[in-house]
């Protein structure tokens, strides 16, 4: 398997983990990776990022919600 196509499949598994630890240390890894071009290399690392930035928006939206249900008709006991 290319070098390319085993990247492309830790990244898929990293995001269907769904690891916020595990995605930023295969970032920091696909960093050093000298066998990929820059192109190949920006272009997993971006999914990766974007992965990140959507797990932290619906876990806040998650929070949100969580705070509304336990906040109605009065305050948090």
């Amino acid at each position: 398997m290319p070098h390319l196509d085993e990247v492309r499949t830790r990244v898929d598994a990293a995001i269907a983990e769904d690891v916020i630890t595990h995605m930023n240390e295969l970032l920091v890894e696909l960093s050093d990776d000298a066998s990929l071009a820059r192109e190949d290399r920006y272009a997993q690392q971006q999914r990766l990022r974007n992965a990140i930035a959507h797990h932290g928006h619906q876990h806040k939206e998650d929070r949100e919600a969580r705070r509304e249900h336990l906040t109605k008709g009065g305050t948090i006991l």
